[in-house]
């Protein structure tokens, strides 16, 4: 019986017997229902048998907030550019996450047929997630976010994890997470011999239809559906 309850989560079931698993990761101060409605844009194949995970993230005081409690991944302490944020609180939220991969798994899912997305500090979350994950992945989403933990990413990264598949998106008018952040993220990767697809849009700080069905187009790929 998985941990992780409905109170903790949004579980999309597919028809059949699920033979490969997206979790996404939403942004700060949503839920996991924010991107639960992309489901169809995304345009899998109809034979495809794909479980969605969204988890809620926690309730917490976040300091660029006036200390208001909201759903978070972490607490983010400056807004600038270089981000200041509380890495221990992401570190564990990373943790978490693997460990609801890792439910995936027993519950029969391989590693390799389950990708993990995030926007902005879902992103960043799924950034460490994902490449200190001791099992190759089936990819790694990042939209519209930043490395916060690219110090702890080198020191603790996987070499299961050294060829995975990266997507990564940016707004090119993102006044919330600059473009430069994920500009600075796709440096880091590449730094660390990451191939990393990048793609930017004539948008603010959020998705649109024609970045969906490019990812739905990309995720086919890497799940093989």
């Amino acid at each position: 019986m998985s941990s992780e309850t409905e109170a903790t989560l949004v579980r999309v079931e597919p028809e059949s017997t699920p033979s490969a698993c997206i979790i996404w990761l939403h942004g700060l101060g949503a839920d996991g229902y924010d991107f639960e409605p992309i489901i169809p844009y995304l345009k899998l194949p109809k034979s495809s048998a794909v479980r969605f995970l969204f988890p809620h993230a926690e309730v917490m005081p976040v300091t660029v907030n006036g200390g208001a409690p909201m759903r978070a991944w972490y607490d983010i302490l400056e807004m600038n550019v270089g981000r200041k944020v509380d890495k221990p609180t992401l570190i564990a939220s990373s943790e978490r996450i693997q460990r609801l991969i890792d439910e995936q798994i027993a519950e029969g899912i391989p590693a390799d047929k389950i990708l993990l997305a995030g926007f902005s500090q879902g992103g960043a979350v799924a950034y460490h997630a994902a490449l200190t994950y001791p099992k190759s992945l089936a990819g790694l989403v990042a939209l519209s976010t930043y490395m916060a933990t690219a110090e702890e990413i080198k020191l603790q990264r996987q070499s299961s994890n050294y060829q995975i598949p990266i997507w990564v998106a940016h707004g090119e008018r993102d006044e919330v997470v600059q473009l430069a952040l994920g500009e600075q993220a796709l440096t880091t990767l590449k730094g660390m011999n990451y191939n990393a697809l990048w793609t930017t849009y004539p948008m603010g700080h959020e998705v649109v239809m024609e970045e969906i069905e490019a990812l739905g187009c990309w995720m086919a790929q890497q799940l093989k559906l």
